[in-house]
């Protein structure tokens, strides 16, 4: 068994009713780019290709063919920021390029903003905490509030938790034991 063996979540894709729209959106609030457009030759429908990376071709492919009374079977799409500045600038792009139900929630290792993309799949955008309490846990979060009352509040919310670690911790146990499944399947 290659030991060097680690697959990486790289990009998902999503059906839509109006492509023009959702690449809108998703240009406009994650400042994704189009990178590729075109008629699948497996499927008879046109995908958009968006990425906001240059070393990954796509993150999000949006395709053609949702029906019009279609729901929305994504759970959600996830995009990572760096601050609670991000989190702001997020929530009024997405506002102002249709975006409806929006809601922050504090989950300890992470505070998210959760809303609805024009076409009601769940979006969230998060910023990751350095510290671990198990999941799932959601208090609400107000992210009109300063950075430094977020930060307490946040610190005191994850302190009380009975699961509560740094994350750094939680990281070296996430290590062991996935080396020790590792070596479980190596024999």
């Amino acid at each position: 068994m290659d030991t060097s063996y680690q697959p990486n979540l790289s990009h998902c894709g999503i059906f839509c009713r109006d492509v023009e729209t959702m690449q809108r959106f998703y240009c406009g609030v994650f400042d994704m780019q189009e990178t590729d457009r075109g008629v699948g030759f497996t499927f008879p429908f046109t995908i958009v290709f968006l990425s906001g990376r240059n070393d990954q071709h796509h993150q999000l492919a949006l395709a053609s063919s949702r029906g019009p009374d279609s729901p929305s079977t994504v759970m959600q799409l996830s995009f990572k920021v760096q601050t609670i500045a991000h989190l702001r600038e997020a929530r009024q792009r997405a506002l102002a390029l249709g975006a409806t139900k929006m809601r922050g929630l504090n989950h300890g290792n992470a505070l998210s903003i959760y809303c609805l993309d024009p076409e009601d799949n769940t979006v969230e955008v998060y910023l990751d905490t350095p510290w671990y309490v198990s999941q799932p846990h959601g208090d609400p979060l107000d992210i009109d509030l300063d950075d430094a009352a977020i930060w307490a509040d946040t610190e005191r919310i994850v302190r009380s938790d009975p699961s509560f670690m740094p994350v750094a911790e939680w990281g070296l146990r996430f290590a062991a034991r996935n080396a020790a499944a590792q070596a479980a399947l190596r024999g």
